[in-house]
This record gives structure tokens, sequence and C-alpha cells, in this order.
């Protein structure tokens, strides 16, 4: 239900859809865009050309495009973050108010299902917002990372931590031991996850299994909690089920196995490839070989499984820039690709206390710039190759900063 209205001076829209709820305002402040779940949080703003998204634990970055094009981003503070859902929550109240009072003017008037989720979206201030980010911690272990097409998904943390937790350039694991978790653990997690979400469940996309390397969980294992996930929630209407994969382990999967966990609802699986190249995924720490991936890789796709492919872009400086592009070309045009495939490209964003940073000190490599590192990419998909029956890959970047979930 789209409802257009006219109130204080400026243009109205109410857009009531089965899973959120947005404002639209447009006057002389320009136009403001607040969208909203079903329980009233606010999740993406659209605020003076710039845009916010604000993640279950209430971090809230803020994008923008600078006038010479650039892309500009920032994590608010705290203070920033309260403020802004404090204006999310004002705007709500006042024209909530104003259907009441008929000061504004609307094509139709809202059903009183439609008024309960603005109600609540007024409703949503700061006290509730702690308290909320406050329940987030308490069902969730940090979730590190997930795909960009990954961000809206209930995230169902199966295992805790990496099987490997090796790569220098991955800090997201270190504080936690990796461990499966056993059936009533993993069932009480779920409800705790859908208590939480509460109606915001019906915003969420897809259902992802947490943390790094979940589908290495064996077989026996993984169908039992597979089993848990289908009896507490439609995993068909949520969109299937996605997770990450250790390409170098996914070869201790059948094709078999793969089309059993297809049956059970898996769509896609990511894996980080990082590298064609061998030896900079021995400088990464990285366990295995690349043609392990392309043989993983080849089972998923027969069994019908899609796979979403990570590359990391500016590995290895200058020292392994041309190897790195020549390589990794090679292992992806080795690979059945099609359109149902995913490739990201993701800069190598070296931050304090990752080992990386030693190794490629003691290493002595030149670092790529951030356009170099682009134009590493521009190049290895340059050299794709991929049947016209089956189609391209969507091939996107992937820019670990703006992650929230």
């Amino acid at each position: 239900m789209v409802i257009l209205g006219k109130w204080r001076q400026q243009s109205v829209t109410l857009s009531f859809k089965p899973n959120a709820l947005t404002i639209s305002l447009d006057g002389q402040e320009g136009p403001r865009v607040f969208s909203y779940d079903l329980c009233g949080r606010l999740w993406t703003a659209m605020l003076r050309q710039v845009s916010y998204r604000r993640g279950l634990n209430g971090k809230v970055v803020a994008k923008w495009i600078a006038p010479d094009g650039s892309r500009g981003r920032r994590w608010l503070e705290p203070e920033e973050a309260n403020r802004l859902l404090s204006e999310a929550s004002e705007i709500a109240t006042h024209l909530l108010q104003a259907t009441q009072t008929g000061e504004v003017l609307l094509s139709e008037k809202p059903s009183k299902h439609e008024l309960t989720f603005l109600s609540r979206a007024a409703a949503y201030q700061a006290d509730i917002a702690t308290a909320d980010a406050q329940q987030y911690h308490a069902v969730y272990k940090p979730v590190g990372i997930l795909p960009p097409d990954q961000y809206m998904a209930v995230v169902l943390q199966l295992t805790e931590g990496c099987a490997f937790n090796t790569c220098t350039f991955c800090t997201f694991y270190r504080d936690r031991p990796f461990r499966i978790k056993k059936p009533p653990e993993f069932r009480e997690h779920i409800a705790s996850v859908k208590k939480f979400l509460a109606d915001g469940l019906n915003l969420r996309r897809t259902i992802f299994l947490g943390d790094a390397n979940a589908l290495i969980t064996p077989m026996p294992q993984l169908t039992a909690l597979l089993d848990e996930v289908h009896n507490a929630l439609d995993v068909e209407k949520l969109g299937g089920i996605y997770a990450f994969l250790d390409g170098f382990s996914g070869e201790k999967k059948s094709r078999e196995d793969y089309a059993q966990l297809a049956h059970l609802g898996l769509k896609r699986v990511y894996i980080g490839l990082e590298s064609g190249d061998p030896e900079l995924l021995r400088l990464l720490k990285k366990p295995g070989h690349p043609t392990d991936a392309i043989t993983a890789v080849r089972e998923m796709k027969a069994a019908g499984v899609a796979v979403g492919l990570i590359v990391l872009l500016g590995a290895g400086g200058h020292q392994f820039e041309r190897s790195h592009v020549r390589e990794t070309i090679r292992v992806l045009n080795e690979m059945p690709l099609d359109a149902d495939d995913l490739i990201y490209f993701s800069e190598l964003i070296e931050s304090e206390g990752m080992p990386y940073v030693q190794s490629a000190f003691e290493e002595r490599l030149q670092p790529l710039t951030s356009d170099e590192r682009i134009h590493q990419g521009e190049l290895i998909e340059q050299g794709l190759r991929f049947t016209e029956a089956g189609g391209t890959p969507h091939i996107s970047r992937y820019d670990i900063r703006e992650f929230v979930y």
C-alpha cells in the first residue's frame, strides 16, 4: 500500500509493505527517507544526500558520493547514531499524530494494521534501541563478515569461529575457537534469533549459516542441524540457505553430498579463493591449493549449487601483482561458472594487528594503491571467459569496511 499526501508544506509518501515501512518526505530540506522493519527498527535512511545503514547491533555506517565522484564512508559515533534514531522516531511520531488530527492530507487513510507499524516506528527511541542491542549481543557472538548480498539474511551461527584461522589477512575470528553446535544448543539459538527478530523476520531475505566455515561440518551432523532449521523456519519462503566454505576443504564433500544439501535448501556457497597463485596463498597462510577450489566448485555446480567467489585485490603487493592476475584468471576460467554465480573483488585493507602487515614488512612487499588494486580487478575481469549458454556471473566490488548486520 502506497499512500501519498501533503504535510507541513512538503510531500509525503507512506509505503506499507508486507516486510517494511518507508516514510519519504520532500520539502525545503530536500528529500528525506526513513525505512523501518515491522518491529519499528530503523534500518536505512537517506538525508542530505547521505545514505545510512543501521545494523541490528545499533551501529550505523554513513556513505556518500563526493562532488569529485569519489565514495566516502564513516561509522557514526553513538551520539550521532542516537540523533539519527531520534529524527526517525520523531518523524514517525508527528506523522502518526497528524493522521489522527487530520493535519496531514492523505490520498487514503491508513488501516489500523498499518497504523500499528507506524506506532512501532514512533516508539523505537534510544532506550528501546539500547535494550534491543543488548538482546542482539545476547543472541549472537560477533558476526564477523557476510557476503554483500547476504547483509539482510537471517544469520544462524551453526558454528562459531573458523576451522583454520591461519589466514594472515583475516582477524575476524581470532577471539574464539572453532566449534560446531550440538542440535539442542543450535535449536535454542534459532529460537533466540526468532524471538529477537520477531516481526522483523519478514524483512530478512535468506538464511545464512555462520560463522566462517559452517559447511565443513561432517554430513551426518550437518543434515541433523539443517533439520533444526527446517523445523523452525520456512526455508523456501525465506529464500533458501547460504554459507561460507573454505574452498580448500570443499573437496571433502562429494557431488552427492552437495545434491543432498541442495535438497535441504542450500542455494549458494561462498568461497574465499583470494588468488589462483599458490605461492601467494602460501604467503597468506591460506590452507590448500587452488586446484582444490576448482574441484570443489565443479562438484557444487554439478549438484545444482551456485557459488560466490571472493578475490583479494592487492594481496602480495607489486611483487605478486602479475602472477596474482594471471593465475586467478586461469583458475576462474577452469571453473564452470554461469549467470547463477557471483564473483566479488575485495580490496586488501591493512589494519592494525593484522598478521599480513608484519609478513609484508618481513618480505619487503610494496603495497598497491587503491587505484592499482581496482585496476588489478579490472585486468582479472577482462581475462575471464564464460560460455554463451551459461551466461556471465555477476561481478562486483566487496568493501568489508561497509559491512553491517
